[in-house]
């Protein structure tokens, strides 16, 4: 592939990322064609059914955290974000562009909010799995071993400072993988990387049973990493840069 056409595709790729907000059809709408579903046949936002019941995860993740999460707080999200993406195609259709600035913060945050979450669920599992030889020889080559990159991605989802969500991406223009640690989700993400783990520290995911333990919480979600997703979110991002595996 061509410098060029490589870069092309890279920042027609940040309609996936975290601050994703140019989706006009369904079909646009999927971070990963095949895995998530955010969007209806008409383009309004939508929240996606969980792959098991809210108690799968026990004792890991407790069903009422599971329902308040899934139902409410990840439904506020879609809610907001619904709402941002009308009130800006008003503001086109009226001309009244004033309050922008406004609705373009509502979009990265509710847009973040719910393409994270889509993930986060896909990311866990009650069946046990293993990173696939593709996940694995990038995380060697990326971090040097599995064990390097557990500490690191420990470190970075625990020393979020306030809420956030502690993050495995792939960026294709270095061909790797990097661990980010996102404040607040709209805040600290990376360009052009895109997420393939996402891990939700906001204290709504884990307080119930974790209180202020936070370390124990990624320790538990790790117990529970649906590395199958993973594997496939990787293996989905290099078909999508032709990158040889």
């Amino acid at each position: 592939m061509e410098k060029r056409e490589f870069l092309k595709k890279s920042l027609l790729a940040t309609g996936a990322m975290l601050s994703s907000i140019g989706i006009s059809s369904a079909n646009e709408a999927a971070l990963v064609p095949g895995l998530d579903k955010i969007a209806n046949e008409a383009g309004e936002y939508i929240l996606p059914e969980l792959a098991y019941a809210y108690n799968a995860l026990e004792p890991f993740i407790d069903a009422k955290t599971m329902q308040l999460h899934h139902d409410i707080h990840h439904a506020s999200y879609v809610k907001g974000l619904n709402t941002a993406t009308s009130k800006i195609k008003e503001a086109l259709t009226s001309g009244d562009l004033s309050l922008t600035k406004h609705w373009e913060r509502e979009l990265a945050f509710h847009g973040s909010g719910h393409f994270l979450h889509t993930i986060f669920w896909t990311n866990m599992s009650p069946e046990k799995s293993t990173p696939n030889a593709t996940l694995q020889k990038y995380i060697d080559k990326s971090f040097g071993s599995n064990d390097n990159f557990i500490k690191l991605f420990k470190a970075a989802s625990t020393q979020v400072e306030g809420s956030g969500w502690g993050i495995l991406a792939y960026q294709p223009l270095a061909d790797k993988l990097v661990v980010l640690s996102a404040e607040k989700h709209q805040n600290q993400g990376q360009w052009v990387s895109l997420p393939i783990l996402a891990l939700d520290v906001w204290e709504h995911a884990y307080y119930l049973t974790y209180q202020n333990k936070r370390a124990d919480y990624v320790e538990a979600f790790l117990k529970i990493t649906n590395w199958k997703n993973v594997s496939q979110r990787l293996e989905a991002m290099l078909d999508m840069y032709r990158i040889s595996k």
